[in-house]
């Protein structure tokens, strides 16, 4: 693994993908082809740059990781349907050509890299799902698991602080609050700094992600109902990493515990699922190493 404490700055890549402007971010594109391409993609509200604690961990290769429609330097748009994110990376496999990929995918960032791989299998060669956001089959086939509220509501994502005089200010506000003063400080430092862009009236900063589309994001959780036929096309290795066991009566914007379904890993053709009981939602900005591990050796728990 790389000692650095960071993997160098990416190329920030802007195209025209159904209409929306989609950013992503591409580091070592002299490696492209020699080896199998990181292929990322982010969890709700978060951004292309949460991994750089997890690359600067291992050695140099080419990677992309994606920033959701809605999420970081792409077009601000609210999200009604999940399948829409699958499709956006399944345009960006494209547009780079990608012929080999290791997929890594985080929370809903998980549940859209199983779509894009069920939609190219030729392309991935295996999937490691980081508390993707899945739960059981019965859950979808009652249409349930939005979260309903009473007209006039408003998602209480939607209410998230949305102004910062600067990212230290961001990182000041967060250091010693759930769930973030559990981060790698470095990986809390990476989310403040590249989750603010700069205020439309040029008064400090604002969330790239709008709270508005991150509310769209949990309020449309159950809308891709075709996940599970998505998951039995998938043939490749797949390593499902679950954070530990939600009570019984978990709220569902309760993060602390995992929103994944336990037998989730089963149902792929080739799946093994992994229990991190000591870990929150949030394995990749806690523990970057062990995310590393996983990325360069399949099982190495096994």
């Amino acid at each position: 693994m790389n000692d650095e404490s960071h993997p160098g700055e990416p190329e920030l890549i802007i195209e025209k993908i159904d209409g929306l402007d989609l950013a992503a971010f591409e580091w070592n594109p002299a490696l492209r082809g020699e080896e199998p391409t990181l292929f990322i993609s982010h969890a709700t509200g978060f951004h292309g740059r949460v991994f750089d604690q997890v690359l600067a961990r291992l050695s140099p290769r080419h990677v992309i990781a994606v920033e959701t429609r809605g999420h970081g330097r792409s077009e601000n748009v609210v999200i009604d349907d999940w399948e829409a994110l699958e499709l956006d990376l399944v345009a960006w496999i494209d547009h780079f050509g990608i012929r080999s990929a290791i997929s890594v995918g985080h929370s809903a960032g998980g549940h859209a890299m199983v779509g894009a791989a069920a939609r190219r299998p030729d392309v991935f060669e295996r999937l490691l799902l980081i508390d993707p956001v899945i739960k059981s089959p019965e859950s979808y086939a009652e249409g349930g698991w939005n979260i309903h509220l009473e007209q006039g509501d408003v998602h209480p994502t939607a209410k998230r602080k949305n102004a910062f005089a600067s990212p230290e200010a961001m990182i000041e506000r967060f250091a010693d609050r759930q769930p973030y003063k559990l981060f790698d400080p470095k990986a809390l430092r990476d989310y403040c700094t590249h989750g603010l862009v700069p205020a439309p009236d040029g008064e400090g900063y604002v969330l790239a992600c709008p709270p508005q589309t991150e509310a769209s994001v949990y309020m449309t959780s159950s809308s891709h109902m075709q996940v599970y036929d998505n998951v039995r096309k998938v043939e490749v290795p797949v390593m499902v990493l679950r954070a530990k066991a939600p009570p019984k009566d978990r709220d569902v914007m309760d993060f602390s515990s995992s929103p994944t379904w336990p037998g989730l890993g089963g149902e792929f053709a080739n799946g093994i699922d992994r229990h991190l009981p000591n870990h929150t939602h949030f394995v990749p900005m806690e523990d970057p190493d062990l995310v590393a591990r996983y990325i360069e050796v399949f099982d190495p728990e096994a």
